[in-house]
Order: structure tokens, then C-alpha cells, then sequence
């Protein structure tokens, strides 16, 4: 399992949480730990579901640009993606916002049911 991710349970719960600071950008490390999470939930029978959080104040924010100009690292986002679409146990993606890397979207999306919230001035 990546350093930037970490799996705990929680009852039958899998949680894979993101801990990329300050964003949670999704960097090699995270991409890798991400599948070792899935992985590890799919293998223990204890769990009947995952959920993916982000550490902090944000959830993945992005690409990492650290990695921009540079060869790709396996596994790519689309490897990722394969694994949470795949798997044979629900995997939801708890989010701080109404825009956020959602399983099986494209891109940033706004994800079904969720709702976007901003402070109110007084």
C-alpha cells in the first residue's frame, strides 16, 4: 500500500482514504495506492463495500502537476478506473464539493446526488 493511501475498516466498511497534501492530486503513488486499497478490500471477506475519502480539506483534486512533462507511471487513471467499475463489491466516493473525480466519469463531473454548498456571508 502507497504512503499517500491508506485503508482501515470500519465494520464491513473498506475506507480508502487519500492523503495527497495539500490537494490529494492523484500522483503515481496515489493512482497505485488506490488499486492496493481496492484490492485489499476485495480480498477480505469481512468487507462488503468500499468507500474512497479524501484526507484534509479536498478530495482528489486532479492530476498531479509534479508529473506533467514526464513519461507516465503505470498504473494510469484508466487502470484505476477499470478497478473501481470492476469490482465485485460497491465502491462509492464520499466528496467535500459538487466537482470531484468520480468512479467511471470522465474527467472532473459533478456527481449524481450531490449538492454543492458555499459559506454565507453575514
Amino acid at each position: 500500500m502507497s504512503d499517500l493511501v491508506a485503508f482501515d475498516k470500519q465494520g464491513s466498511v473498506g475506507v480508502i482514504t487519500v492523503n495527497n497534501p495539500p490537494v490529494n492530486a492523484l500522483a503515481q503513488g496515489v493512482r497505485q495506492g488506490l488499486m492496493d486499497g481496492i484490492a485489499k478490500g476485495l480480498a477480505d471477506p469481512g468487507v462488503s463495500a468500499m468507500v474512497i475519502i479524501g484526507g484534509g480539506r479536498t478530495f482528489i483534486a486532479g492530476a498531479d502537476i509534479r508529473e506533467f512533462g514526464k513519461p507516465p507511471q503505470p498504473p494510469d487513471l484508466h487502470s484505476v478506473l477499470s478497478a473501481i467499475e470492476g469490482s465485485s463489491k460497491p465502491v462509492v466516493a464520499a466528496i467535500h464539493a459538487s466537482w470531484a473525480f468520480c468512479p467511471g466519469r470522465a474527467g472532473p463531473s459533478a456527481c449524481p446526488g450531490s449538492r454543492e454548498s458555499r459559506p454565507r456571508s453575514t
